[in-house]
């Protein structure tokens, strides 16, 4: 029994970790509000979005999201991506407060780039 139950168990770690590669529905709704041309934020540092980001993406710190946003019309869609998606969280919650209707938290950048590649992937655009 106890034998089976660790099969079970490496069975359910096995496929947890092999749908990694597999794009997140917060990711791929992302991909879908960018392709109908919401303003896509990155919330990283400087630094981080520096070493990697995005096509087309913009870069206002989380730090500087109250002044960022200042000059966007509250109808804006905006999708919105960190490192792991907390402080992009944190960044929709800031403007949902404060009156944007269509903000998204595309997740993590690794989250949201493996979404954009198998979608690329699907579609045959490689």
């Amino acid at each position: 029994m106890r034998k089976n139950w660790f099969k079970a168990i490496l069975t359910l770690f096995t496929a947890w970790f092999s749908t990694g590669a597999a794009a997140s529905e917060r990711a791929e709704v992302a991909w879908q509000m960018v392709n109908k041309g919401a303003l896509l934020v990155d919330v990283r540092t400087i630094e981080e979005y520096a070493q990697g980001h995005l096509d087309k993406a913009l870069n206002w710190p989380l730090s500087e999201v109250e002044s960022a946003f200042q000059t966007i019309a509250k109808e804006t869609p905006i999708v919105l991506y960190c490192r792991s998606g907390n402080r992009s969280g944190i960044a929709q919650k800031y403007l949902l407060e404060n009156g944007f209707t269509q903000v998204h938290n595309g997740g993590g950048y690794e989250e949201i780039l493996g979404a954009y590649e198998s979608i690329q992937t699907k579609s045959g655009n490689q």
